[in-house]
């Protein structure tokens, strides 16, 4: 692995880990209101994502399809999304942001559940950074290194707050400063992983990779809609979530046609 991708896949981590480092300084408890913007920030970013730097790539890949250049973008899209689904039944969790408690019942701590949570919402993120890399490297790629290194920096980005929301709450569970941390921090350590076993499949599936570009943007997609989104406008105050959205849209659209 050259250092180029290691610090690809590395970047969304820093990003988790130096938001639950904000248990150690912040107060015991976020503001709402602050909560919600960040919750739509990141909605935004990983909508911008989905659709500049993965479905569109996914496309561009197969245009020798000619007419159906779409098939494995919505073939891929659709099951990244049942993939998202199936993980959200099947697991138990907490949202952190609402308390609402899905997936089987099951005698884990609630600490484990509200890290559950965000593990399975970072599962799709990692899957995209690999896949994107993993395009750079093909021969006659659209993808480029500033564009892969784009969506990484992007999700890093809205990898910051997501880390302090996961690590705040487990401080107020009654967790330690540093457990909350610890805590916060592993839930992001699924990313790199995620990007790594994407990458190593893509050597052995060059075929597929157009599918797995639209796969990690359906798994996206199901996480913004499921999850981020109604964080962002819950209890009627929809406005400074739509804020959110609207610039962490505008950040990674940005990022990737500036750098792509």
């Amino acid at each position: 692995m050259n250092l180029n991708i290691f610090l690809g896949i590395m970047l969304p981590f820093v990003g988790t880990t130096l938001g639950a480092a904000c248990v150690f300084f912040m107060k015991e408890k976020m503001n709402d209101n602050v909560q919600r913007v960040l919750s739509g920030f990141a909605a935004g970013v990983m909508t911008a994502a989905g659709v500049w730097s993965l479905l569109i790539p996914s496309i561009n890949m197969s245009e020798s399809m000619g007419k159906l250049a779409f098939v494995p973008a919505a073939v891929g899209f659709a099951i990244g999304i049942v993939f998202l689904l199936l993980l959200d039944i099947l697991v138990p969790h907490i949202h952190a942001e609402n308390g609402q408690e899905e997936g089987p019942k099951s005698n884990l701590k609630k600490t484990t559940k509200l890290v559950l949570a965000v593990t399975l919402h970072n599962i799709p993120e990692g899957m995209a950074v690999g896949a994107v890399f993993a395009g750079m490297l093909q021969e006659n790629s659209t993808i480029t290194l500033l564009g892969a290194f784009a969506l990484s920096i992007g999700i890093a980005i809205q990898n910051f707050p997501e880390g302090a929301i996961i690590s705040m709450p487990l401080k107020g569970n009654g967790e330690g400063k540093k457990k909350s941390f610890l805590y916060g921090m592993i839930s992001g350590a699924v990313e790199p992983v995620g990007a790594l076993v994407t990458i190593l499949l893509s050597a052995y599936m060059i075929p597929a990779l157009p599918y797995l570009l639209a796969f990690a943007a359906g798994a996206m997609i199901y996480v913004v809609v499921e999850e981020l989104i109604p964080d962002a406008v819950s209890e009627n105050k929809s406005n400074i979530g739509t804020i959110g959205f609207a610039l962490g849209f505008l950040v990674m659209m940005v990022l990737d046609v500036a750098l792509g």
